[in-house]
């Protein structure tokens, strides 16, 4: 975990620990700290993981990087993403190591400790087939798909469409926010925004305040960039026309998109959003366009333009994610068996 930021991997913690107590253990949620600035700590952060001894412990489920290196002979890993600075974001020149040989240096002690983990480990389920994918393409280690259950599902009910689109969760330039400032520019003056949820910085804060003050988008768009309580979380959902949600190559279905789903509301993402996708199909449950601001506006403008089509998809949504029958108790005992 990074100190002061939660978000959709630390919920999917906290409601593991809550189903399993159900299901009749003990259990306990174990947060390692882990900073990845300055990217020269990382191994010494990778050293502390695997320094724990946990010996009055039946059994571990292993989730994030560096946690998962923790030692111990009956280690389950539900696999959430590796260091992905490390991997596809390395190629993709996306990577905070630095360049170099220093940076080759600390990739290939990543790689050699997670290939040892994943040797070592009982058994290995991903979040999802983008997770699955690429740690088979990296580490050629293979796993199972076993997708995170939708937390709270009785307050994601739907109701009355407010004519906004709405973009929710973590605030930061991977899951490019922005992006939707920038489409809706382009769109008719009908179309409304809302971004709600805590950035993970300040700067991406202000970068979401800045954009709307250049594009002059005030009286349009609406930025509730704090932590929100569930309750508010939700009421922005079942409110919402379309729920967008664009981050790049995600590793599972996320959050988001699972509520909106759930609430019976259209989704909107695009064609490089990874996990996302499993649920958001063009002209089905939603749309998908190019990442950028030109096809984005022209899916956020179609929200709009047929307002019962836009119901059948988000009906088309639900009865999607109800056809997976992803559930806790059965996640559980796939964890646990």
């Amino acid at each position: 975990m990074a100190p002061f930021v939660s978000g959709g991997a630390e919920a999917m913690a906290e409601h593991l620990k809550r189903n399993v107590a159900l299901a009749g253990h003990e259990v306990e949620v174990l947060r390692i700290p882990f900073q990845w600035e300055p990217a020269m700590l990382i191994p010494s952060q990778m050293l502390m993981a695997r320094a724990f001894e946990l010996q009055n412990v039946d059994h571990v489920i292993a989730l994030k990087f560096p946690a998962y290196l923790i030692p111990h002979a009956r280690k389950t890993l539900w696999l959430v993403h590796q260091y992905r600075q490390a991997y596809d974001l390395y190629d993709a020149q996306q990577s905070n190591l630095p360049p170099g040989e220093l940076g080759a240096d600390i990739r290939r002690v990543i790689k050699n400790a997670d290939d040892e983990c994943f040797r070592d480990a009982r058994r290995i389920f991903a979040i999802s087939d983008v997770t699955q994918k690429r740690l088979k393409h990296y580490n050629g280690f293979s796993s199972e798909v076993l997708r995170a259950p939708i937390n709270d599902p009785e307050i994601f009910t739907g109701g009355r469409d407010e004519g906004y689109i709405f973009a929710g969760g973590r605030v930061n330039d991977a899951k490019r926010q922005h992006l939707l400032l920038e489409a809706l520019a382009l769109c008719p003056g009908t179309v409304r925004l809302v971004i709600a949820g805590p950035p993970d910085s300040p700067a991406d804060a202000e970068k979401l305040r800045r954009v709307t003050e250049r594009l002059g988008l005030q009286d349009r768009v609406r930025l509730d960039l704090r932590f929100l309580a569930r309750s508010e979380y939700a009421a922005y959902i079942n409110g919402a026309s379309a729920v967008a949600s664009l981050p790049f190559d995600e590793e599972s279905f996320s959050y988001v998109a699972m509520e909106a789903a759930t609430a019976k509301k259209p989704l909107i993402s695009t064609t490089d959003s990874g996990g996302v996708l499993g649920l958001a199909k063009n002209e089905k449950t939603g749309w998908v366009a190019e990442p950028d601001a030109k096809a984005l506006a022209d899916a956020m403008s179609n929200v709009y333009a047929n307002a019962k089509r836009t119901r059948e998809m988000g009906a088309a949504a639900k009865a999607l994610w109800v056809q997976y029958g992803i559930t806790w108790p059965a996640t559980v005992q796939a964890l646990l068996t």
